[in-house]
């Protein structure tokens, strides 16, 4: 992200709502003496103006990588923001009361992405004990707070499992053989329920019994399945002579009267 004196003047004067504001007593780099500033906290800058209604701020402190501490000056309630390195300058300022001086340390401290970041991984871990208890339990039961899911409350139900779809029975002679399909030759389950084979799949419901022809139908079965050439035979004998006299009258029509 690229800053200007434009972009930066226009972000300190804006209308965004601003994390701290008020008069801070700064002293200056090469001289000791105080001067009284209008400080402005937005996010992670601090922009200090000569006056309350400048419209453009005379410096920025970019706070990271800083700490704010309190310090031994010739002013009261004074405090320092330090930055690590040895040619880093430290700004020393000085509020107007303890209460300002406790608020502004307070907010300078919290201002770094840095403490944010910390924040928000702790907040993470609080709310990841919450969900799976204390860090010493069961690691292996802990997952990641996004696959987290809550559980609901009463008895666990069973997993669902899909019902085991039906062999294809083989056939013979274009009906099904019941008694070929696999589990037909267990002992039929009179508990009254279907219960599961070894490999957990629900068993199929015990079959009905083949339903044997009695003797009389049997008998009239014989007698239409032995009259059946017989009837053929003859119904093809009278459609046959009857071609044969249709193709004869067509013949003699064709060859004409006989002289």
């Amino acid at each position: 992200m690229k800053l200007n004196e434009r972009s930066l003047a226009f972000y300190a004067t804006c209308d965004s709502p601003a994390d701290n504001a008020g008069f801070l007593y700064k002293r200056g780099e090469r001289h000791t003496a105080y001067h009284r500033r209008w400080f402005v906290l937005k996010g992670n800058m601090l922009f200090y103006f000569e006056e309350r209604e400048s419209r453009e701020p005379v410096g920025v402190i970019v706070l990271e990588g800083c700490t704010v501490e309190l310090c031994d000056s010739a002013e009261e309630f004074a405090f320092a923001i330090r930055f690590g390195g040895t040619k880093s300058r430290t700004y020393v300022l000085a509020a107007e009361s303890q209460a300002a001086m406790e608020s502004w340390v307070k907010s300078l401290s919290r201002a770094s992405f840095d403490y944010l970041r910390l924040v928000v991984r702790e907040l993470e871990k609080q709310l990841e004990e919450m969900r799976w208890g204390p860090a010493g339990g069961c690691e292996g039961c802990r997952g990641s707070p996004s696959s987290w899911k809550p559980k609901p409350s009463g008895p666990e139900p069973w997993p669902e499992r899909l019902p085991a779809l039906p062999t294809v029975m083989p056939k013979e002679n274009g009906c099904a053989v019941w008694n070929n399909a696999p589990g037909a030759d267990l002992p039929p389950n009179t508990s009254g329920c279907g219960g599961h084979d070894s490999e957990g799949n629900p068993r199929l419901p015990p079959l009905p019994p083949r339903r044997r022809a009695s003797s009389s139908e049997a008998g009239g079965t014989g007698a239409a399945a032995a009259e059946s050439p017989s009837t053929f035979c003859r119904l093809h004998e009278q459609y046959g002579q009857e071609v044969a006299r249709l193709r004869q009258d067509w013949l003699e029509r064709r060859r004409g009267p006989r002289p």
